[in-house]
C-alpha cells in the first residue's frame, strides 16, 4: 500500500472504498509504473520518437522535484546510468542504494541555502557533461523551490517575494513568471549552454500541462516577460512591498538590460504523467465499486474550488472525482496546506448532507507545509 496509515483510516466500510479509490490514483502516479511504459534497456520510445541509448557513450541523470527519488529508482532499473545527482525536499529520505548518485534536501516550499547549493552542484554537474554524452533531466512538482540561484540580487529578498505571492493568491503560472525572471537556471536558463545531448521526462502538476509552469521550466523555455512580471506585481498591488534591489531589477529588464529568459527549446520535454492519469484511475477503481461517477478539474482560488466541487456533489449514490492545484492566501504563520484546508471547506458547506466521505491529497505525498499529504 502506498497510503502508510490505510489500516488505522478505514474504519468503515465507505471510508475503505474512499481509501482504496485514493490508492489508485497514487499507484497511477507512481514513476515505477510509469516510467517503463516509455523506457527499456535499449530505448526510450515516447509517441513515435526514439532514443536508442547505444548512440550514447555515457548517461547521467539529473532528477529535482517531489519524485525525483522515486523516478531515478524507476529508470536506474532499467538503464546504465553512470551517475547522477537527485534533489528532493528537506525531510524525504532516498531509497536510492549505492554510491553513484549525489543526494541533495533542500528547501520546499520556500526556497533556503540549500536550494542555493543544490543548483550550484547541478550546474557544475552540467559543464562536466561532453558531446556524445546523454543527460536525462527527471523534472516533477516542487521543482522551483528546490533548486535556487539568484541572478544579482540576495536570496532573502527572493525568499520575501516568494512569501509574498505564496500569501497573495497568485496562480503557479504567475508564481513562476517572477521566480523565471529572478533566477539563472529557471526558464531554460539550466539547459541552455550544456554541450550533452538532453532529454525531460516531466510529471506534470500544473494545468494543462503547461512545461514552462512545472518547476518554473528549468529545462524548456520561457515565454513570459520582465513586463509580466511588472504586471504580476501590480495585479497583487505588491510594488510597495517588494524590495527595491527586485523592483529596479525588473524594470531594467523590461528597458532591455538585461537578457530575456530563453525563448527558444533548447532540450527535448516530454510529459510521461499527469493528473488526468490518476483521476482516470480513480474512476475505474470506483466503477468497480459499483458508483456512478463524475470527474472534473479544479484551479485556482481554493473557494472557488470549493464552490465547483459543491455544485457537482451527486444527488444518489455517486462518487465525485476531481483533481487539480489550487492556491490559497496565508494569514498567519500556522501549519497545513490546500488539501487539508479544502476539505475543512468542504465539511463546512455540506452539514445539510447526512452521508458524505471526503477526501483530498497530494499525490506526492506533501501537502503545504505539514507532514502529511491531505486528510
Amino acid at each position: 500500500m502506498i497510503i502508510q496509515n490505510y489500516e488505522d483510516l478505514a474504519t468503515l466500510e465507505k471510508k475503505r472504498e474512499c481509501l482504496d479509490i485514493l490508492e489508485a490514483g497514487l499507484r497511477a502516479a507512481d514513476p515505477e509504473n510509469i516510467i517503463p511504459k516509455f523506457v527499456t534497456a535499449k530505448e526510450i520510445k515516447i509517441n513515435d520518437e526514439v532514443l536508442k541509448m547505444e548512440d550514447f557513450s555515457n548517461i547521467y541523470t539529473v532528477a529535482f522535484g517531489k519524485a525525483g527519488d522515486s523516478m531515478t529508482r524507476a529508470l536506474n532499473a532499467i538503464i546504465p546510468i553512470k551517475s547522477g545527482i537527485i534533489v528532493i525536499p528537506k525531510g524525504s529520505k532516498s531509497k536510492i542504494k549505492g554510491k553513484k548518485f549525489q543526494i541533495f534536501n533542500s528547501g520546499h516550499p520556500k526556497p533556503d541555502q540549500t536550494s542555493v547549493k543544490a543548483a550550484k552542484e547541478v550546474t557544475k554537474f552540467l559543464q562536466n557533461r561532453r558531446d556524445g554524452e546523454l543527460t536525462i533531466f527527471l523534472v516533477s512538482g516542487g521543482g522551483s523551490a528546490l533548486l535556487a540561484i539568484p541572478d544579482d540580487i540576495t536570496l532573502e529578498d527572493k525568499i520575501y517575494v516568494t512569501e509574498l505571492l505564496l500569501k497573495s493568491g497568485a496562480s503557479i503560472q504567475e508564481f513562476n513568471c517572477i521566480r523565471k525572471h529572478l533566477s539563472k537556471i529557471k526558464g531554460g536558463k539550466l539547459v541552455e549552454n550544456i554541450k550533452c545531448h538532453g532529454i525531460a521526462l516531466v510529471m506534470s502538476d500544473v494545468e494543462g500541462d503547461d512545461l514552462s509552469s512545472i518547476a518554473s521550466g528549468t529545462t524548456y523555455k520561457d515565454d513570459t516577460t520582465f513586463l509580466d512580471a511588472l504586471n504580476i506585481i501590480n495585479k497583487y498591488k505588491l510594488k510597495n512591498k517588494i524590495p527595491l534591489e527586485i523592483m529596479q531589477r525588473l524594470e531594467n529588464g523590461f528597458k532591455g538590460e538585461i537578457p530575456e529568459t530563453p525563448k527558444k527549446i533548447k532540450i527535448k520535454n516530454y510529459i510521461i504523467a499527469n493528473n488526468k492519469d490518476c483521476l482516470k484511475a480513480m474512476e475505474s477503481k470506483a466503477k468497480d465499486f459499483g458508483y456512478a461517477t463524475k470527474t472534473i478539474q479544479v484551479f485556482g482560488n481554493i473557494k472557488d474550488a470549493t464552490q465547483t466541487i459543491m455544485e457537482n456533489i451527486p444527488e444518489e449514490k455517486g462518487c465525485l472525482i476531481f483533481g487539480g492545484e489550487t492556491t490559497v492566501e496565508v494569514i498567519g504563520k500556522g501549519m497545513g496546506g490546500r488539501n487539508q484546508e479544502l476539505v475543512l471547506r468542504i465539511l463546512k458547506n455540506s452539514q445539510n448532507l447526512k452521508k458524505i466521505v471526503i477526501a483530498a491529497i497530494g499525490t506526492d505525498g506533501i501537502d503545504g507545509n505539514s507532514l502529511f499529504a491531505g486528510a
